[in-house]
């Protein structure tokens, strides 16, 4: 028979315990970086309120508030309407003052090409103007001037001049519909206008209109009679010499020619009426 006393008792095993030793947490390595943080965070928003204080001190006391306006001198705007346009006046602070909205403004007058605004501490601001020069006047319904570029930029007004060479054929829907177009045209207007002013006995002095079609080219209209003379689109160089040539002795017989074709590249041909 077994006795089961003492086999429980050779079952038991001691326990094999270790008792640990727990270490305190070092919380001051964990907040030193957010301590490091903290610092930075405040010491930049300490130098930032300093240079903004010290900018605001400085517009307080208007160390540089603007005496000086310097503007180009400009052949079809005033002084008064150059300043009108930019908005300032003597006594802003120069600071504050906003320059390329200043030069947007100024851009708003069709005379001006482009502007260029400096501003000259401690007292000075600068304004560089160069203006748009009428080439030739464009009949597109209203009139406007058109410039040595090919842009058409103004509609005339009362007290504009009218002596220069008139353009017609070109359209005002042609400028949003073909712009591209419209625009190489305008620019090949320009290249003949500066033929004309530059080339021979025929000169721009002798031509009253110049007529554009699209599926042909130029046609100019003299002066003397309003004798068309047919250009194309193209060698306008060529074609105005050979025709400068012979212009003075045809002057006699203009009121029997119908018309003249210089759309040839060796011949002219003169149609009697």
């Amino acid at each position: 028979m077994r006795d089961f006393a003492k086999l429980s008792q050779q079952r038991k095993v001691t326990p094999n315990k270790v008792r640990v030793q727990r270490k305190p947490v070092d919380y001051k390595k964990y907040l030193r970086p957010l301590t490091y943080a903290v610092v930075g965070v405040a010491l930049c928003s300490l130098v930032a309120g300093v240079l903004y204080g010290g900018y605001r001190a400085i517009n307080a006391v208007s160390l540089f508030s603007l005496k000086t306006l310097d503007i180009s001198p400009c052949k079809h705007l005033t002084r008064d309407e150059i300043v009108g346009l930019a908005g300032v006046e003597p006594g802003k602070e120069l600071l504050r003052m906003n320059l390329k909205q200043i030069g947007e403004h100024i851009l708003q007058n069709p005379w001006v090409e482009t502007v260029r605004v400096n501003r000259y501490f401690p007292d000075t601001i600068s304004i560089t103007i160069v203006e748009r020069e009428p080439l030739a006047i464009v009949n597109m319904g209203f009139i406007y001037y058109l410039d040595k570029k090919g842009t058409v930029f103004k509609v005339l007004n009362q007290g504009d001049k009218l002596d220069y060479p008139v353009v017609t054929g070109f359209r005002e829907e042609d400028l949003a519909s073909d712009p591209k177009g419209t625009r190489e045209a305008l620019e090949s207007t320009c290249q003949l206008l500066k033929i004309l002013r530059e080339k021979g006995a025929f000169i721009l002095a002798d031509v009253s209109e110049i007529h554009y079609d699209k599926g042909y080219g130029f046609t100019l209209f003299t002066a003397s009679g309003a004798l068309p003379v047919k250009v194309g689109s193209d060698d306008f160089s060529a074609k105005i010499e050979r025709f400068a040539r012979i212009y003075r002795g045809l002057l006699v017989q203009l009121p029997t020619i119908s018309y003249i074709d210089l759309d040839y590249k060796d011949k002219i041909i003169v149609k009697k009426s």
